[in-house]
């Protein structure tokens, strides 16, 4: 059987001379291409929203999210995962990123680990990815054997099933219940998928987790009410917020804060349901945890 060339490997011809260019040239060049990848991501946004939806749909019954790939795109899964928890204040179990090769693969290439198709199978095992679970499989030219496999037994596990890649040749015969496919052309660079297509990925995956947090209450207007203040800034962005939703000057923001442990929403459910701290968490939990319910439906 004849393997498909996929678009991403596929030359661009706007830069079939670009070594003769001169570096302002070179730069221009390579921004003119990455213009167009909001464009193709935005193509998706249906998909993208069905898929938000997926998601939403599992976690409210107790699902996880993972994201399966290798090389950059495993990586690209790994950090949107990783950032989960201090900006939304979720468990590091509720979003996992898995990468082919394993941990050592995040800071180096771990050579012929997207072609083993069993360590995709094992991955999926070794996390006992179940019914409620939803699997987001990323491969930007759509053909990596790590990730179709992965894909595959997660759909035999019934988990819900994405897959995400750049290169529009696999649309038909993808093992996902939902593609995503931002065509972003040829790369600048034959074959270097790091750029256009891992941009695109990127974006893809912001929309994702960024769209489901805002969906399960994680947000008021566009301010992260649940991140945890695991440093000096986001110390900081806590008191701020707390101050532009009560009104609050910062200092009594801080010692309300104080008061609910360091807990953005209680300590915003506190001040305008004046209440305490455990009066405020029952509150929450009768309202889904949605800051909006819980101060506006008295």
């Amino acid at each position: 059987m004849k393997r498909i060339l996929p678009t991403t490997e596929k030359r661009n011809k706007k830069s079939a001379n670009i070594d003769k260019l001169s570096t302002l040239e070179i730069v221009k060049l390579i921004n003119s291409e990455d213009m167009l990848i909001a464009g193709a991501v935005g193509k998706e946004a249906k998909k993208i929203a069905a898929a938000v939806e997926m998601i939403v749909e599992r976690f409210k019954k107790g699902g996880r999210l993972f994201y399966v790939g290798a090389g950059t795109s495993g990586r690209l899964g790994v950090l949107d995962a990783s950032e989960c928890p201090p900006t939304y204040g979720v468990n590091p179990l509720l979003v996992q990123g898995i990468i082919a090769g394993g941990k050592r693969a995040l800071v180096r290439a771990v050579e012929g680990a997207e072609d083993k198709i069993n360590d995709g199978i094992t991955a999926i095992a070794k996390k006992k990815i179940k019914t409620n679970d939803v699997v987001v499989g990323i491969a930007a030219c759509g053909l990596t054997p790590f990730v179709r496999a992965a894909l595959k037994e997660a759909k035999i596990r019934k988990a819900g099933t994405i897959f995400v890649t750049c290169a529009p040749e696999v649309a038909n015969g993808n093992d996902a219940e939902i593609l995503i496919n931002p065509v972003v052309g040829p790369e600048v660079i034959t074959g270097s998928t790091r750029m256009k297509a891992g941009t695109a990925t990127k974006l893809v995956l912001n929309l994702l987790t960024t769209t489901t947090m805002i969906k399960m209450g994680k947000v008021y207007g566009n301010l992260m009410v649940d991140l945890k203040a695991t440093n000096n800034k986001l110390k900081d962005r806590s008191v701020r917020i707390v101050a532009e939703i009560t009104g609050l000057p910062k200092s009594k923001a801080n010692a309300l804060l104080k008061k609910a442990d360091g807990k953005v929403k209680i300590a915003i459910v506190m001040y305008f349901r004046k209440c305490d701290l455990q009066k405020a968490i029952e509150i929450l939990d009768s309202c889904g945890q949605s800051l909006r319910k819980a101060i506006e439906n008295k």
